[in-house]
């Protein structure tokens, strides 16, 4: 186990020094080659060296220099270095640098004295420390703040040794005495935080009595009286009402540290609306205040903590919120929007749409690089706020179309979705998105946002004049027929005869393409095709966009293009008295689909068309042959039938959770319950009183005792011992990220004292332990807590063992006690969190984290054999078995 470490220096192994060297600097007169040779000890002991040579060379000829530099590394070895032998008895040599400290106590120079009792705040020896105290305590007199401050700190530190409340009986009054005299803001603020520590009554005492100039102090006292009310506050919540007067003065503090710890502070100690209000409020000053991003965020991250537990109160400040847009960076923007999403209402929709379209407008600019990704996740809040308030959909919608042809893909496939499902919950507008997407189709330049403006097409063309105008759409944006002309075809065979390579360059990818339905795509779809095509029959510029995406290899798009003529024509034969009509659009259709097979098995694109593709062509070749009623009834009314059942199955799921959520019991039948009425009220105020209540309801729906669920307390408990021992304990282990403290409960259970009774633990995987092992003496029959603090620093189950070592009065020998094992599994520091379809499939693709794991299992049924996995790592399938 490493032991416990006050001193970080980088350190090059590269050349590492050599103890001779080293002393042989150490003996010299130069104080430059000096200060480099305690620089290189000071490395090598903090990397693992012990360096016992050097000891009485740094005494004889260090300790005697007058040299600042030297002293101050002086300091840093006497820290460092092992100043007890295995037994934990102070070492001989250790009463040679006692005077030494003492003179430097005493020197003339206000440096020298001030990094001595800094040293001395890290020195746990009270041999060592014993003989310097009259010496520490005449700097708590000195002119120079500097050394004033710095021997509060050390009493402060020599006080809180086991030993130190001997050593010091009168330290508290003395600091008290300091602190009611002391004048420099940093020395007072150590005085506060020494009577804090330890003579807690006395700092509150001095705390009530100079209550009124509370927001006069410095910024440093300001934050430790602040922790000081919350420590009060947690341990005896009657006496919150006087303390939150103090956090409401302070909140006016000019320092922005003191303001968001108040805020903090507020929360924590109250749940009145008066103080939660101002607590929000100086979140969001401190939001638009603040230019660091990082403050940014934290701030954004309590404003998230208050939505959950005060959204009524946060409604109101939403606009204040959404202010936090201006800032450029993604992830404030990202974090901004979740937030106000949540707390949208039908009071403010309008208002927050208006702004959310105000800022999808600046995003048209192009000034900043991320201009796509933020227009993205605007449309993606503005699709939520339709979808939740149906009616701002149609001051929406046309908008976001005009981003049909925008150059960041993923922000398109957004609009069109959006497009998608609003055309299907609001009928009254299906008309006017027909008509505005036959207009803007031809600026469309991605693939799969083409796919889904056809299906669109397909589906909510209804009447004559929109069936023809979509299917007139569609053979614009085809161009003129053939796709290629003879000449072209001869010229890519010979081209293909001459040189064995293709005129496409192919760079293979490493994994297989996942669409959009969760399967994988043919060889020819995942190969990335850096194209160059021939010469093409080119149409206008304004109604080439299908036609290029074509001419590329797209393959699955000609599918769908073949499919929604289809649906258009048939729809047609519907609408369409003229049969002149019907027989001319399925003429031109059925040229279409001709050519579509005829592109796909010529030598001009690089591959040639994929099965599935060219036999849903064909199908609609002979569809047209044979109309039957029931194919005309699956082709027109299914697949719109299928989109409406996702869409309230998606609805379905949403309200289910929200049930869920509602349905979570935070109290108990017999719990108490305080009436406000009958209370006095005398003498509190009007915050006080508001606060009484906020208490009471908290206490009714159980919400004291919500986080701390007891019976989830009970199961993490393992029993460490056996009932028999003389020595029982057991842990309770709290994961946290990747912190995992055990609280260890050791009980004497005999008559007997039990002395240096020691826990030693070691770990197996990648755990690691932080603290050193301590010794403790227990009296008979009663318990000790001990805290162990360990590392996790991969993913794999480690195992904690160990045993418990001590001595009693009457055996001489040690006893040992071994403990039971502590298995620390993944799933115990995995939280569950929930992550959009299209976000996974983004990320699994980007990652790679698809990997092959063999299988052994006695499950025979693919379905079930699914639910078993999904049940056993707690996910979730994307796409419906």
């Amino acid at each position: 186990m490493e032991k416990s470490c006050t001193l970080l220096i980088h350190f090059d192994k590269g050349t590492p020094a050599i103890a001779n060297e080293i002393k042989e600097a150490l003996e010299g007169n130069d104080v430059p080659a000096k200060i480099d040779a305690m620089k290189k000890a000071v490395m090598l002991l903090l990397n693992g060296e012990t360096l016992p040579q050097l000891f009485i060379t740094i005494v004889r000829y260090v300790l005697p220099s007058e040299d600042h530099t030297v002293q101050k590394l002086l300091l840093l070895y006497l820290e460092i270095i092992e100043k007890t032998d295995l037994k934990g008895r102070i070492l001989p040599e250790m009463i040679l640098i006692c005077q030494n400290l003492r003179n430097n106590l005493q020197h003339p120079n206000e440096y020298i004295r001030g990094v001595t009792l800094r040293f001395l705040c890290r020195l746990n020896e009270a041999e060592i420390i014993e003989p310097l105290i009259p010496s520490v305590l005449q700097n708590l007199e000195h002119q120079h703040p500097f050394i004033r401050r710095n021997a509060i700190l050390a009493v402060m530190s020599i006080y809180k040794l086991p030993q130190g409340e001997q050593l010091l009986v009168d330290a508290p009054e003395m600091i008290e005495k300091v602190l009611s005299t002391e004048q420099d803001p940093s020395a007072k603020r150590n005085a506060f935080l020494m009577l804090f520590n330890c003579a807690h009554d006395r700092a509150i005492n001095y705390l009530l009595t100079h209550v009124d100039r509370v927001s006069e102090w410095g910024e440093l006292l300001q934050m430790v009286v602040l922790e000081l009310i919350r420590k009060v506050c947690r341990t005896n919540r009657g006496e919150k009402g006087k303390y939150i007067k103090i956090i409401i003065s302070l909140l006016n503090a000019p320092s922005t540290a003191v303001i968001y710890e108040c805020a903090g502070t507020l929360v924590s100690l109250s749940s009145a609306p008066t103080a939660i209000r101002a607590a929000a409020n100086t979140y969001c000053q401190l939001l638009l205040s603040q230019s660091d991003n990082n403050v940014k965020l934290i701030v954004l991250d309590r404003l998230n903590e208050l939505k959950s537990s005060h959204s009524d109160i946060m409604v109101d400040l939403i606009m204040d919120v959404l202010r936090a847009l201006s800032s450029p960076n993604l992830d404030i923007q990202r974090k901004t929007l979740d937030i106000v999403l949540e707390l949208v209402t039908p009071r403010n929709i309008n208002e927050v749409v208006l702004l959310l379209k105000k800022e999808v407008m600046k995003t048209q600019s192009g000034e900043l690089e991320k201009n796509g990704e933020y227009r993205q996740m605007l449309i993606q809040a503005i699709h939520s706020c339709a979808i939740k308030f149906p009616e701002v959909a149609s001051t929406v919608v046309h908008l976001m179309m005009d981003f049909l042809g925008d150059g960041n893909v993923a922000s398109a496939i957004d609009v069109i979705v959006f497009v998608r499902e609003i055309i299907e919950t609001n009928p009254k507008l299906r008309v006017s998105i027909i008509i505005r997407l036959l207009d803007t189709f031809y600026q469309i330049r991605a693939a799969q946002v083409c796919s889904c403006a056809l299906w669109i097409i397909g589906e909510y063309c209804l009447s004559p004049s929109e069936v023809e105008s979509g299917i007139a759409t569609i053979k614009q944006c085809l161009g003129e027929l053939p796709f290629y002309s003879v000449s072209e075809e001869a010229e890519a065979i010979d081209a293909s005869k001459k040189t064995p390579q293709s005129n496409s360059i192919t760079v293979s990818s490493r994994r297989p393409a996942i669409l959009a339905d969760g399967t994988y795509a043919t060889q020819s779809a995942a190969s990335e095709t850096a194209f160059s095509p021939p010469t093409i029959v080119q149409g206008s510029l304004t109604s080439g966009n299908l036609r290029s995406l074509l001419l590329t290899g797209d393959f699955f798009l000609s599918a769908v293009v073949a499919c929604t003529l289809t649906k258009l024509v048939l729809r047609l034969e519907e609408v369409q008295p003229s049969k002149v009509e019907v027989n001319k659009a399925t003429t031109q259709a059925l040229l279409i689909f001709v050519s579509l097979l005829q592109l796909g098995q010529s030598p001009v694109l690089s591959h040639p068309i994929d099965n599935d593709s060219y036999d849903r062509i064909v199908l609609c070749i002979r569809l047209f042959c044979n109309t039957g009623d029931e194919i005309r009834k699956k082709w027109l009314q299914s697949c719109r039938q299928s989109f409406v059942k996702m869409l309230s199955e998606k609805q379905l799921q949403e309200t289910e959770e929200l049930k869920a959520k509602a349905q979570v019991s935070h109290a108990q039948p017999d719990d108490l319950i305080d009436f406000y009425h009958l209370k006095s009220r005398k003498g509190m105020s009007q915050l006080e009183l508001e606060d009484e209540v906020q208490d009471d309801l908290k206490r009714a729906t159980g919400e004291f005792v919500k986080d701390a669920d007891d019976a989830n307390k009970l199961n993490r408990i393992l029993q460490l011992t056996g009932f028999s021992d003389r020595v029982y304990a057991e842990a309770y282990v709290t994961v946290h990220h990747y912190d995992i403290v055990l609280d260890i409960t050791v009980i004497n259970r005999t008559r007997e004292t039990v002395q240096n009774l020691c826990l030693e633990l070691a770990t197996m995987g990648d755990l690691k332990l932080v603290e050193r092992p301590q010794n403790y003496t227990v009296a008979p029959e009663s318990s000790k807590q001990i805290k162990v603090n360990i590392k996790v620093s991969s993913t794999e189950t480690g195992v904690i063992f160990g045993n418990i070592v001590y001595e009693t009065s009457n055996v001489l020998e040690r006893t040992v006690v071994v403990l039971n094992d502590i298995h620390i599994d993944i799933m115990d520091y995995i939280s569950p969190a929930i992550c959009m379809d299209t976000a996974f499939r983004t990320m699994w693709a980007e990652f790679e984290w698809e990997n092959k794991v063999a299988v052994n299992t006695v499950i025979k049924n693919e379905k079930e054999f699914l639910d078993h996995i999904i049940k056993s790592t707690n996910m979730k399938c994307l796409t419906a078995p």
